[in-house]
């Protein structure tokens, strides 16, 4: 029988998996490879990704119906083919498969609790979910809110290993003290660290419609600051005639109240820590509201550093969405510390 412990350890295997995962996924947008394998589980009608241009042009040809939003003139890159099959081959042939095994060894291991059963349970769940709406989103030619539903499944995923880790390491009684929140604070900041970690997500939510709908990224224009950044075409507030032409500032605008409600939630915090009270817990406040903060000057930067003839700097729209994936894991797992606690009275 494995021991607890060495699940404990695949579970933050899988974790680190699933981050990079998501790390080639935001490679895969900046370098406009979303389209590059047309088909799925293969692509372009193969198993590989050295896929030349004049293969590129026959596939097309027999497969005219699955023609993408590019045209059947396009040609991908082998580097964009690449991208998009090693994304695959890291969820299908290595995550989705140990997530099972995972799966199979708690639920054989006498030690296992029903809560660590129910959480693998998920996770198993959740990543045959994830490859349906892989799935989708290649069908649907990276429509915007296919691409937002599969980077919302894989940050839930993410969400549902933190809670098996945590999970098991209640039934070895080894909850590390950096994650062991005092049930006080636990019922004081819970309602915040909720409130926080949706603002978190809708954040992530809106900023997929600006990165994936044509030429949202410059709806507020590209002349510096302060007309493009930190107001739109010159102005603070524009009337919304249209949801995703304007997702910009649509993303701007929620990105500034969800930064307020931050640091409001960190000045509540150091009176905390004045006080003597809070605990480790005040510090996932100040690491969160950090990253956030971080966040937005990243997303001002990717405005400002605008050139006419490189156009964006799109490596920062990768470190962009990675810290905001970042920010919502780090107060899932805070999340998750408080609700054990007021769960455990």
């Amino acid at each position: 029988m494995v021991s607890l412990e060495s699940s404990k350890r695949l579970t933050t295997f899988l974790l680190a998996i699933t981050i990079v995962v998501m790390a080639f996924g935001g490679l895969i947008r900046i370098n406009d490879a979303g389209e590059s394998c047309p088909d799925w589980p293969t692509c372009f009608g193969s198993f590989g990704f050295d896929i030349s241009p004049e293969e590129q042009e026959k596939w097309w040809s027999e497969n005219p119906d699955e023609v993408d939003s590019r045209g059947s003139a396009h040609r991908y890159t082998t580097f964009q083919i690449f991208t998009e099959w090693i994304h695959r081959l890291l969820s299908a042939a290595v995550l989705g498969p140990l997530v099972l095994l995972n799966w199979y060894l708690l639920r054989k291991n006498d030690d296992s609790t029903g809560e660590i059963s129910f959480a693998s349970a998920v996770s198993v769940f959740l990543i045959v979910w994830q490859g349906g709406i892989g799935w989708l989103t290649v069908e649907m030619d990276n429509l915007h809110w296919s691409v937002a539903l599969h980077l919302t499944s894989a940050l839930f995923f993410s969400t549902s290993l933190i809670w098996l880790w945590l999970s098991i390491c209640r039934a070895e009684e080894s909850v590390p003290s950096w994650i062991s929140f005092d049930s006080e604070s636990s019922k004081r900041w819970l309602t915040w660290i909720s409130l926080l970690s949706l603002g978190a997500f809708l954040s992530i939510f809106s900023g997929t419609f600006v990165s994936t709908q044509e030429g949202a990224n410059q709806a507020c224009g590209v002349s510096g600051f302060p007309d493009s950044w930190p107001l739109c075409e010159g102005e603070l507030i524009k009337p919304i005639d249209d949801f995703l032409a304007q997702a910009k500032m649509i993303h701007r605008w929620f990105v500034g109240v969800v930064l307020t409600s931050f640091i409001v939630a960190s000045y509540s915090a150091l009176k905390e820590s004045k006080d003597g009270r809070g605990g480790s817990l005040v510090s996932w406040i100040w690491a969160s509201t950090a990253l956030y903060s971080a966040n937005a000057l990243i997303g001002a930067s990717y405005i400002l550093t605008y050139d006419m003839e490189e156009g964006f700097f799109e490596f920062l729209s990768l470190v962009h969405l990675m810290l905001a994936s970042l920010t919502f894991l780090t107060l899932a797992t805070a999340w998750l510390g408080c609700t054990t606690e007021t769960d455990g009275e």
